[in-house]
């Protein structure tokens, strides 16, 4: 049979020796560091002495101050001539009034004067006519209105427009002007337009005459108006 404890001690034997091993050669490396560590201190070369540079500075150069300006003497003042006092006019003496003598309740008075002029009636103003819309050159215009009244604007101007596209002026020296009437239905045709006042070429006058013609019929009259028809008089220039 084997002996345990001496097994046991065998194995602690072995320890302990590892230890002692261990422990020896933590030592030698101690005493190795100290011993590097001595050496070197004692063979560091002496610190080098550093020599001193001295660095002179140029001067800058002064800068130039100008000279100051001699003032120039102050030109004499010449004081402008004094304007001579205008006299005031003279004041004209004023021819005394009349004395007017009352009417006397026996007859007139014998002083001249004395009677009051009658005044005359002032004329009553006549009411201007109204004028007639200028036309431009090339554009048409409504010189006048039948059938009742007829304020609705806008329906003129629509058909001002309308036919203004089916007008084309001639190409005529000057600038003629001719007049055309025409009658609008309430549901907007036109008829009986004619030429009512010429222009003196015949040309001008049958391209408005068929302007009109061409326009028909035009959008139904407002349903507001309440006359049956409405006549146009239209300006051609």
């Amino acid at each position: 049979m084997r002996d345990a404890v001496a097994e046991v001690l065998a194995q602690r034997t072995a320890i302990d020796r590892g230890g002692a091993a261990g422990l020896a050669l933590s030592i030698i490396l101690h005493v190795s560091l100290t011993v590097l560590a001595v050496y070197a201190a004692m063979n560091q070369p002496a610190p080098r002495q550093v020599s001193a540079l001295n660095i002179r500075f140029a001067q800058a150069p002064q800068p130039v101050v100008p000279a100051a300006p001699v003032p120039k003497p102050a030109a004499p003042r010449i004081e402008p001539p004094r304007p001579e006092p205008v006299k005031p006019p003279e004041k004209t003496a004023r021819p005394p009034e009349r004395n007017t003598a009352p009417m006397s309740p026996f007859g007139r008075s014998s002083k001249k004067g004395s009677e009051n002029p009658a005044t005359p009636p002032k004329p009553t103003p006549q009411p201007a006519a109204p004028a007639a819309p200028q036309v431009a050159v090339g554009q048409t215009g409504v010189t006048g209105l039948e059938g009742g009244d007829f304020p609705y604007t806008v329906y003129i101007d629509r058909m001002k427009t309308l036919i203004g596209t089916h007008w084309f002026r001639p190409q005529i020296a000057g600038e003629p002007n001719t007049v055309v009437y025409f009658v609008i239905e309430r549901d907007g045709r036109i008829r009986d337009a004619k030429v009512t006042t010429p222009s003196g070429n015949t040309t001008f006058d049958r391209a408005a005459l068929r302007s009109i013609l061409e326009t028909s019929p035009l959008p139904p009259l407002p349903f507001a108006y309440n006359g049956t028809y409405l006549g146009v008089h239209l300006t051609f220039r």
